[in-house]
């Protein structure tokens, strides 16, 4: 009988209750990667796994240290090694201005995409020195707003530029044990989230005007994170942008 998971690689995938991270999760576990699937609710979870047996559900707070480390633990427990993390959890945060953002969504968002994301890489890391043999891969979701922001997007834009700095901080501190980090920037892809982009009165513009911008299928986003995942050790993949072909991303604004 063919072995549910034939490429034993073992991968975390944060948010993986719904949009980017659920479908990076399922294209790893149809790939041969055993994946654990994180996120703060268990009914999203395990709907995202579907009962696939190399699936492993663990709810977790990504704000949490101690969720965090408890969700290793897990992992470590189950497999016994770590070779792939999907930084993937994240919130879009309040629509507001510098001069107009409370301190609480600022707190919010920041704890979220930042916090979460350093916690998340901080253990995967941890993981990553002490295995056999040693080393991994960690892949963090940034977005086209760590390059150009939308406007009224202040906390998200600068945690998204912040995740820059993790990813280049990681990729050098894990060089000498065989960790590599890349970030993928993913523009305009068609998650229910993201959907009311691509109907209705669109997007916010610079000008103040709104538009209808282009959409591309999540799974095609999927693919390409599963590309950085698959490349051989000897690589590093530092940086990928993907949007939806005639987005305004080039000459934004």
């Amino acid at each position: 009988m063919e072995s549910p998971h034939p490429n034993g690689r073992v991968a975390v995938v944060t948010g993986a209750g719904s949009g980017i991270g659920r479908e990076v999760a399922r294209q790893m576990l149809a790939a041969g990667y055993r994946v654990a699937l994180a996120g703060r609710r268990r009914e999203p979870l395990d709907d995202a796994a579907g009962g696939h047996p190399a699936a492993l559900v663990v709810p977790c707070d990504v704000t949490r240290p101690d969720a965090v480390e408890r969700l290793f633990a897990d992992v470590l427990g189950t497999w016994g090694r770590v070779d792939v993390l999907f930084n993937n959890a994240g919130v879009f945060g309040p629509a507001a201005g510098v001069d107009e953002i409370s301190m609480a969504d600022w707190d919010a968002t920041v704890a979220v995409n930042l916090t979460g994301s350093m916690l998340c890489a901080a253990a995967a890391v941890r993981a990553m020195k002490g295995q056999e043999p040693q080393g991994g891969r960690i892949i963090n979701n940034g977005s086209i707003s760590a390059h150009v922001p939308r406007p009224r997007t202040v906390a998200y834009t600068v945690t998204k530029h912040a995740m820059t700095g993790l990813t280049k901080s990681i990729e050098l501190d894990g060089r000498g044990f065989g960790i590599t980090c890349g970030q993928i920037d993913i523009g305009n892809t068609s998650t229910g989230i993201m959907d009311t982009i691509g109907v209705g009165s669109g997007a916010l513009q610079a000008d103040g005007s709104r538009r209808v911008e282009p959409m591309f299928p999540v799974a095609d986003a999927a693919r390409a994170v599963l590309m950085m995942a698959d490349m051989p050790a000897s690589a590093s993949v530092g940086s990928v942008v993907v949007t939806a072909a005639g987005m305004p991303f080039v000459g934004r604004g």
